[in-house]
């Protein structure tokens, strides 16, 4: 299974914003048990969408100045980034099937853009 590629501050635009591809961002802490629980779904979504989405963690706790930046009011929250824009927000832990039709539709958004 594939592990989300941790983010900082200092690495945040060229693995998110300057990507080729489309970036899901898991905004995340430790101590957050939805959190925990959404990771193994995200590792599987991570395989499944392999050549059509990347997949980073922030950890907010070690990187609060992206949790501020980027407005995250509660964790866990994925962010779909596409050419340095935000085109879709995911707050809240969800089922796999929900994250896939929201991740099915963010890359059709972005196939028409």
């Amino acid at each position: 299974m594939a592990t989300a590629l941790a983010v900082t501050g200092e690495t945040f635009e060229q693995e998110v914003l300057r990507s080729p591809l489309p970036v899901v961002v898991d905004f995340w802490a430790d101590w957050c048990v939805p959190c925990r629980m959404v990771t193994p779904v995200l590792e599987e979504l991570a395989d499944a969408y392999a050549g059509r989405l990347r997949f980073v963690a922030v950890d907010t706790d070690a990187h609060p100045e992206l949790a501020r930046r980027y407005g995250i009011l509660s964790i866990p929250t994925l962010y779909v980034f596409h050419e340095g824009e935000l085109v879709r927000s995911l707050p809240g832990a969800r089922e796999k099937l929900a994250y896939t039709a929201e991740l099915d539709g963010a890359l059709a958004e972005i196939a028409t853009s």
